[in-house]
């Protein structure tokens, strides 16, 4: 899948395009084991099964991956979920935010197919991920959705809370410190206030305090008729 970044760096920005080949959303990433059982009961009130282990790695069709701004989903049980989404390019990770957009109605029946159904939305925008690596503890995720009109807080936690980019690639590839390059990683969620639940309209944003800057992604969601 062919995507490109305006990549923002001390001395400036630059274009990266890049060509992702092997997709991979890292479930259950929780640093705290409290949180991680917290996010299992949350989907299991909606019917999913507890994970065979954690963290756990999904393999997602590179072609899932979009920078549009509107998205396309059958039946009306989908839902958005922020991440940041570390890459690799030209030997050198980098960090953008992505959406693990997921059929909630069939993840009861298998977590993988419900997350393979659903295109994976992720930001035209990035960061060297060195630049940031000192303090990623310190950086946010949070995502809003649209509820009666009104733009609403749906997720928000410090990166602290979940697996570090290099200890969840260290999980996936036996070890090793860095992703082949054309490979991209989703890296964990946070709760959803008030609950999992599906909305038209997704924003999402990984905040950086220290240098006052923002990763953000806005995409609609439009519903397709579920025929039999």
């Amino acid at each position: 899948m062919h995507i490109s970044f305006q990549v923002d760096t001390e001395q400036g920005s630059r274009q990266l395009d890049t060509d992702i080949h092997t997709l991979i959303v890292a479930g259950w990433a929780g640093r705290d084991h409290a949180a991680i059982e917290h996010h299992i009961e949350e989907l299991a009130a909606l019917g999913i099964s507890r994970p065979s282990a954690v963290p756990l790695y999904y393999r997602i069709a590179s072609n899932q991956l979009t920078q549009a701004s509107q998205v396309q989903v059958v039946g009306p049980d989908s839902s958005g979920e922020v991440e940041t989404f570390v890459f690799a390019a030209d030997g050198e990770l980098y960090v953008s935010i992505a959406s693990d957009h997921t059929d909630r109605k069939l993840e009861a029946h298998s977590v993988a197919l419900s997350k393979q159904a659903c295109v994976k939305p992720v930001a035209s925008s990035a960061w060297r991920l060195a630049d940031v690596a000192d303090y990623w503890d310190e950086l946010v995720i949070r995502s809003y959705i649209e509820e009666n009109g009104e733009q609403l807080l749906y997720q928000e936690g410090a990166l602290a809370s979940l697996r570090t980019p290099q200890d969840l690639i260290a999980g996936y590839a036996n070890g090793a410190a860095i992703l082949a390059d054309g490979s991209g990683m989703t890296c964990g969620t946070v709760a959803a206030i008030g609950g999992i639940r599906p909305s038209h309209s997704f924003t999402m944003e990984l905040f950086d305090s220290r240098r006052q800057r923002t990763l953000r992604h806005h995409y609609t969601v439009e519903v397709l008729p579920e025929v039999a």
